[in-house]
């Protein structure tokens, strides 16, 4: 039997209250596949570990997650305690940075029962998977700030492109084109403005699609990207851009297609060499915490993608299938789907639904 390592770092906010709930998801597609287990560890790494501790991670904190498997994280931010900027860079980015998981996917797809704010659009109509260049760009923290408090104080933040670092999410992207049915893949610049860092990615896009005849191709600036997106979502299959840019965009594709409480996402390292990470994209919504209605879905959902990652496709595809039937018959629905359901009950019809999936 196969057994892997799982690193669970709940993190901030409702990252503590969906991600018990995406391990009992995990836990029962395990069982109910068969021929697998999952070994979990737990680190209680966030903001309320930094106030303690004087800082978000231990200091050998990338060591000690080096030999998991995978890594299974809730959310990160506690605003009231410190700013965004620290406790994302000094956690979140740090291991996707440090593990080089160098390919963000994240899936929008509009689920059976659920209303797009976009009117008129039917289940399926939006289908699409955004590949994001996840450590280089805009967020390697390259820049500064100089003269802070006086009239001429300044601030530079500098993205960083290379072109092994570009070619190789964009042949990422190109390959899981190729996977899907459509084969189309956009790229997302904004190479009129950007004429040095944008130019470059278009220059690189379009030479290896030389590699792929197969896939159809075409490179769209990304305020054009936002406004198709709105307008004609339908018309989007795959598309990658940079850190920035597919940042925005994913919160946009989650929007559309119900609620960010749908969003499921994947840190990537395509090639092994270091643990993945699976997170709901939602962040630790702090407006939410407490209250007990935060939507489990994309934490469960992150956690199908997992074990797809680990070679358990199956396992992952009945949650999936589970979260499609629990939205189509609107059972036990969190209030950002349009009910009144709690946490715990929105994950209780999951597991009921995966259990009568298996029979």
């Amino acid at each position: 039997m196969e057994k892997y390592s799982i690193a669970v770092i709940p993190g901030d906010g409702i990252g503590k209250e969906v991600t018990p709930e995406g391990v009992d998801v995990l836990e029962a597609a395990a069982r109910l596949h068969g021929g697998f287990e999952l070994a979990y560890a737990y680190f209680p790494w966030g903001c309320e570990y930094c106030l303690e501790h004087g800082r978000m991670m231990p200091s050998d904190g990338l060591d000690t997650l080096r030999d998991f498997d995978a890594i299974y994280f809730g959310a990160v931010g506690r605003p009231d305690l410190m700013p965004d900027s620290v406790s994302l860079r000094e956690l979140l980015l740090k291991i996707r940075l440090g593990f080089d998981q160098y390919a963000c996917v994240r899936p929008s797809l509009l689920l059976p029962g659920v209303l797009s704010p976009l009117e008129g659009k039917k289940p399926g109509d939006i289908d699409l998977v955004a590949v994001r260049e996840n450590t280089e760009g805009e967020y390697v923290g390259a820049g500064g700030r100089a003269h802070p408090g006086m009239a001429f104080e300044s601030a530079v933040e500098t993205a960083v492109f290379t072109r092994p670092g570009t070619e190789r999410v964009i042949r990422y992207a190109f390959e899981l084109a190729r996977s899907r049915p459509r084969k189309l893949l956009a790229s997302v610049t904004k190479s009129n403005a950007l004429n040095h860092s944008m130019a470059f990615w278009d220059q690189i896009f379009d030479e290896v699609s030389k590699d792929y005849p197969d896939v159809g191709t075409e490179r769209v600036l990304v305020d054009a990207m936002a406004a198709r997106m709105v307008l004609h979502p339908e018309g989007v299959d795959v598309f990658v851009a940079s850190n920035l840019f597919g940042d925005i965009l994913t919160d946009l594709s989650g929007a559309i297609t119900g609620s960010m409480g749908l969003a499921p996402s994947a840190n990537l390292n395509p090639e092994r060499n270091f643990p993945s990470m699976f997170e709901p994209v939602h962040g630790s919504a702090p407006e939410l915490c407490g209250k007990d209605v935060a939507n489990p879905i994309a934490m469960c959902w992150s956690g199908a993608m997992m074990l797809e990652h680990l070679g358990q496709k199956a396992a992952g595809d009945i949650i999936v299938e589970a979260i499609k039937a629990v939205t189509a018959d609107a059972l036990a629905l969190t209030p950002d789907l349009g009910g009144k359901a709690k946490t715990k009950e929105m994950t209780a019809a999951i597991l009921a639904k995966m259990e009568a999936l298996a029979k």
